[in-house]
């Protein structure tokens, strides 16, 4: 297998792929074009995200060609949930999230070089559609039993779902569609909640162009309980330091549990895998160091907010604990 995937396969990022092996090969022919998607549904990216951007960085550092797609249309409209309908924002305060979500998702990746990064907006080409074209070029090729077969639909069936949210994946599946047109994108990648999504986009690609392209998923990480990796009793952690300061970021990893701060090591950091071999066994030898958390945590703090924000997280940290010691 090619050396990316083995690569990201042994850092278990690889939750569901399609044709691995068409894949690698096409990867070993010379570098491709991939891309990922982040709609506008809040003010900031979060930890979720931050997989996302750390893989596509990665894929990069590799050769391939990256392109984040910032959803300034399906933002305005958003995935459906489990819970129930979104609410509906104002089409200027998705525009103003678009843009902060570019800034924030641009520090992850080079736009230097023969791979150069990209940037777009899919209100670009789908803010151009109008309905006839869009269910004639799209919608023919969605076999409507099939929509109702996924399984967030299914769920939503019975509490409601509106046309707005069960058409979504159009929406996204056209991204794909849309991107290998235009720039020869051959790859998606997203998150395991994405999968139907992604692999809509596989098939229109299949049904409307006669091309074969390629899908992988990242697995959603949970803690060692089973619950969602990324919340706290205060709520989401985001990227933006507005909303979780770097001291707050650096802590919550900091926090991670033994059983699996290995595992949020190989997702969060560059570190190979002797040096993780390493952590791994002072995990085991010296729990009470917590030398794999102040990794991990000193890692991700770096790339998220730079080496000065956290220098400045570990000290105030340090001064909280010799305050405490002497009370």
């Amino acid at each position: 297998m090619n050396r990316l995937l083995d690569e990201l396969s042994w850092r278990g990022l690889l939750a569901h792929h399609t044709d691995l092996g068409a894949l690698s090969e096409a990867m070993d022919e010379g570098p491709i074009r991939f891309y990922v998607g982040f709609d506008p549904t809040a003010a900031s990216l979060h930890i979720g995200h931050l997989i996302q951007l750390l893989t596509a960085r990665r894929m990069q550092a590799a050769g391939h060609r990256p392109v984040l797609l910032v959803g300034g249309a399906t933002g305005l409209i958003g995935d459906p949930k489990e819970t129930g309908e979104r609410v509906m924002n104002d089409p200027s305060v998705v525009a103003g999230w678009v843009e902060h979500i570019r800034e924030q998702a641009s520090r992850f990746v080079s736009f230097e070089g023969d791979n150069a990064a990209m940037i777009v907006n899919n209100l670009d080409w789908a803010g151009q559609l109008n309905v006839v074209e869009f269910l004639r070029d799209v919608g023919k090729h969605f076999p409507v039993n099939r929509m109702l077969a996924r399984d967030i639909v299914a769920k939503r069936l019975e509490s409601g779902i509106s046309f707005t949210e069960f058409s979504y994946v159009l929406l996204q599946s056209m991204d794909y569609l849309e991107l290998h047109r235009r720039h020869g994108v051959v790859l998606q990648t997203g998150g395991s909640d994405q999968w139907g999504n992604i692999t809509a986009g596989v098939d229109l690609i299949r049904r409307a162009d006669q091309h074969q392209v390629h899908a992988l998923a990242t697995p959603l990480l949970t803690k060692a309980d089973g619950t969602k990796f990324g919340k706290t009793e205060g709520g989401t952690v985001w990227l933006d330091p507005e909303l979780t300061s770097p001291y707050a970021l650096h802590q919550f990893f900091l926090n991670a549990e033994d059983a699996k701060v290995i595992e949020y090591l190989k997702v969060f950091s560059f570190r190979g895998q002797d040096e993780l071999d390493d952590l791994q066994r002072q995990v085991a030898e010296e729990p009470h160091k917590r030398a794999a958390q102040r990794a991990l945590a000193d890692d991700v703090v770096d790339l998220v907010h730079g080496q000065n924000e956290r220098e400045a997280a570990a000290a105030a940290a340090a001064a909280l604990f010799l305050s405490l010691i002497h009370i």
